[in-house]
C-alpha cells in the first residue's frame, strides 16, 4: 500500500542557481545536497514546516530533459505552494523580482495567484479557505 509522496523532480538548467531562486528567493530550506559519485549531485529542498516532502532539483542532461526545463507542468501549475497569508507572501515575493501573472485573487478554495519560477515553469501560491469541521449530530 502506497503511504505517503515524498519527492518530486524539477529538471534544471543549472542546480546552483536554481538552488538559490527556491531558497533564497522563495524561502525554501535545503534538506539534501550530496554527491553520488563524480557526476550526479542530489540536490533536494523542501518547506521549512514539511522536510518529508522534497523537491529535488536535478540537473538536465539528456535532450529530453533539457526539453522539459521551464514546461514541466505545460500550460497549468507544476507545483502548488500553501501559505496562510497570501497577500503578504504575494507581496514578499515581488519584492524579490518573482514574476506573477496577477494580484491574488479570491476563488471558493482560497486567496490563490499564478506565479513562474527561474525557468518559467508555472508554480501555484493557495491561502486554503478553513473549512468548517463537521459536527456530530445528537
Amino acid at each position: 500500500m502506497i503511504t505517503k509522496m515524498t519527492h518530486v523532480t524539477l529538471f534544471v538548467r543549472n542546480q546552483d542557481e536554481a538552488l538559490n531562486f527556491y531558497t533564497v528567493t522563495l524561502g525554501l530550506k535545503v534538506h539534501t545536497d550530496a554527491m553520488f559519485g563524480s557526476d550526479l549531485r542530489w540536490l533536494t529542498v523542501c518547506p521549512e514546516n514539511q522536510p518529508t516532502m522534497e523537491i529535488a532539483l536535478i540537473q538536465a542532461s539528456t535532450p529530453v530533459e533539457q526539453a522539459l526545463v521551464g514546461k514541466q507542468g505545460a500550460t497549468r501549475p507544476f507545483l502548488t505552494f500553501e501559505t496562510d497569508d497570501c497577500q503578504a507572501t504575494y507581496a514578499a515575493l515581488s519584492s524579490r523580482g518573482v514574476k506573477f501573472a496577477t494580484p491574488p485573487e479570491k476563488h471558493p478554495w482560497g486567496i490563490a495567484v499564478l506565479f513562474e519560477d527561474l525557468y518559467g515553469n508555472r508554480l501555484y501560491l493557495c491561502q486554503p479557505n478553513v473549512m468548517p469541521t463537521s459536527q456530530s449530530k445528537e
